[in-house]
């Protein structure tokens, strides 16, 4: 659980991504606490995001993890929000040990191709009333 007047750790993804919108969905249900909160990279909010920590078009390529200032993307993030997660999602977190450029292979390799086999929204993913409070 967050204490009080503690700041949440952003997630920022891509909202035209059926895989990425699809992957916040994921973490909702396993975020009880509420621990995270979200954006979409090309919503005003991201983009002002975006522009206030210099992260350029690298928001539109990664998932990006904001937490206690620093930005983390990649592999990094995933393993990072896993381990905050209900249910044994947590354990993954053990793959950190692992050399990031391996990690990082492997989510490029989905990165790549998420519009391929996951397909493409012709809006930017829009929240619904039951979590519209945990996006920026």
């Amino acid at each position: 659980m967050n204490t009080p007047g503690r700041e949440k750790d952003i997630v920022m993804f891509d909202g035209f991504c059926n895989f990425c919108s699809g992957s916040v969905l994921f973490i909702i249900r396993r975020d009880p606490g509420k621990y995270f909160r979200f954006t979409a990279s090309q919503s005003p909010e991201g983009l002002d995001l975006i522009k206030d920590l210099g992260i350029g078009d690298l928001a539109s390529h990664s998932i990006i993890l904001v937490s206690k200032g620093k930005i983390f993307q990649k592999s990094d993030a995933a393993l990072l929000i896993s381990r905050r997660l209900r249910g044994l999602w947590p354990f993954f977190y053990g793959l950190i040990i692992l050399p990031r450029a391996f990690r990082d292979f492997f989510y490029e390799l989905v990165a790549r191709n998420r519009y391929r086999f996951y397909g493409l929204r012709d809006q930017c993913f829009v929240p619904d009333r039951a979590i519209r409070e945990r996006f920026l």
